[in-house]
């Protein structure tokens, strides 16, 4: 089958409403007709690349950052999550570097695909909300990939070394070029970006229009479809919208 959509997730593990953008996407990505053949792919991004190599109370963090208004916060995504049926447990997040991850998950995608580099994330972000892991850990960070299929002896060795080390940072710096300053941000192929955990009925509208002028355009045999110009392409206004990069 004929590949329909790539859709490239820039996310942080770190990142609550990542989880939450992940969640609404894939539902929509379950009602979209040709969901088999888009091909998904996660960007890394870092909300703090100055966060020291160490486990840290979650709670502590938070309350150093925003101060009283932090508990209020945990509460609001923690009731939203589970309008998604996502298990937020704060009380046992640690926060710690996310570059480590961010690795694994590009050794992933390298080493065994797209579909294996989203099983991962899934699995990293799960144990980060809900199971108190530490996402700076190797023996954590092993286990997490071993239960998604990856081979533990690979994932130890990589891990123990410095490999993809400067090609996650020069991602991240582009991702940084392109005007990405805040995640989720989900851009579809290439061209068309839809930024924060939107509801899963406007990622299906985007799905379903990025689907149908990706055809037009390969139908033309070249020609410019109809909503593009100058290399830049606009979705028609959702709730949520899709701007061209």
């Amino acid at each position: 089958m004929r590949r329909a959509v790539k859709v490239e997730i820039y996310s942080d593990i770190a990142c609550p409403w990542c989880y939450v953008g992940k969640t609404r996407f894939e539902r929509a990505l379950a009602a979209f007709p040709k969901g088999s053949s888009v091909e998904v792919v996660y960007r890394p991004f870092q909300l703090d690349p100055s966060a020291p190599y160490e486990a840290r109370p979650h709670r502590e963090v938070l309350a150093a950052k925003y101060g009283p208004q932090a508990a209020a916060m945990d509460q609001r995504i923690t009731a939203l999550g589970a309008e998604e049926g996502i298990d937020f447990d704060f009380d046992t997040v640690l926060e710690n570097n996310s570059l480590l991850a961010h690795r694994l998950l590009r050794f992933a995608l390298d080493e065994y695909g797209p579909a294996a580099q989203t099983r991962l994330k899934g699995r990293l972000m799960t144990a980060h909300f809900g199971e108190g892991m530490d996402i700076g850990d190797h023996e954590h960070l092993t286990d997490a990939a071993v239960t998604v299929g990856l081979d533990r002896d690979a994932v130890a060795a990589f891990l123990s070394s410095d490999e993809l080390h400067d090609e996650v940072l020069d991602e991240i710096d582009e991702a940084r070029q392109l005007g990405i300053t805040a995640v989720p941000t989900f851009v579809f192929e290439g061209q068309w970006a839809v930024q924060g955990g939107q509801e899963t009925s406007t990622f299906l509208r985007v799905l379903e229009q990025v689907a149908k002028d990706t055809a037009a355009a390969a139908d033309s045999a070249g020609a410019e479809a109809g909503a593009c110009a100058d290399g830049v392409c606009e979705v028609p206004a959702t709730d949520g919208g899709a701007a061209g990069i």
